[in-house]
Formats: C-alpha cells, sequence, structure tokens
C-alpha cells in the first residue's frame, strides 16, 4: 500500500528511485528540495516491497481557472528493476482515489516525449493527451 513520506528519513529514503526519472537533482539536496516544494503543496509518497522503496510519486492538489480543483502529478516513476510489476499500477491507482477523495474535477500530468514506455502504460491506465504542453528554459 502506498504512503506518505512524512519524515526526511522517509523522503530520503525515496531518493534513490526518484533519481532514475529526476537525475539532474543533486542528492545531497533533495530532503531540502522536497521540504521546499511541500510549502507549495506538494506531497511525495512511496510503495515499498521488502524494506526497499519500488516506487515513488509527487504530486499537488491545486486550482486554476482551466480545471478548477485538480491533482497533478508532478513525478511518477518506478525503479527501473521494479518495473512491469504492478507498482505504478497500483500508485497511480491510489492517486486517482485521492483526488476522487478530494473532490477534483482532474486527475492530470505530463510526460517527457521521449518516455514512450510510460506512455503506453499511462494509455492503458486510461489516461488521454489533452493538451501540448509548452516551455522554455529561462536559465540556459
Amino acid at each position: 500500500m502506498p504512503k506518505h513520506a512524512v519524515n526526511d528519513s522517509e523522503i530520503e529514503t525515496c531518493c534513490e528511485v526518484m533519481l532514475q526519472l529526476r537525475p539532474h537533482v543533486q542528492r545531497e539536496k533533495f530532503v531540502e528540495i522536497v521540504r521546499n516544494q511541500e510549502t507549495e503543496g506538494y506531497k511525495l509518497a512511496y510503495i515499498e516491497d521488502n524494506n526497499t522503496v519500488v516506487a515513488v510519486a509527487g504530486y499537488r492538489i491545486c486550482s486554476n481557472l482551466f480545471m478548477g480543483k485538480h491533482l497533478y502529478v508532478d513525478d511518477l516513476v518506478t525503479l527501473e528493476s521494479a518495473r512491469s510489476q504492478g507498482y505504478g499500477k497500483k500508485l497511480l491507482s491510489w492517486l486517482r482515489n485521492i483526488a476522487i477523495t478530494e473532490d477534483c474535477n482532474y486527475f492530470h500530468l505530463d510526460s517527457g516525449t521521449h518516455r514512450t514506455e510510460a506512455h503506453k502504460f499511462y494509455f492503458r491506465e486510461g489516461l488521454s493527451i489533452a493538451s501540448f504542453h509548452f516551455s522554455e528554459n529561462l536559465k540556459k
């Protein structure tokens, strides 16, 4: 069963898996970064199997004019050696249920254009491509 990372130790145990999705994040700053994001509504959740974190998700519930109240998944990753074993499906379902419980209008996420295997997973899980996401790196 997924659970929230509440203390620094639990957050730290999620780092190794998260770095597979976000390799640019500095390991020694991971807890600090998560704590800063928490002030903006971010929550970190994870699944353990045999005392090893195998899947991690970061999400937030917020509102905007376009979607109203929604749950946005910032990060969703399964340990490479544990993929295709149902952990991602379990975490995604758990997050979707939080969105329903919190009376959100939408449940959504972005996925890098190069992550084709993740896209297949999201399609299988009932998600669809709803829009293009445009960005510009301002710190080149």
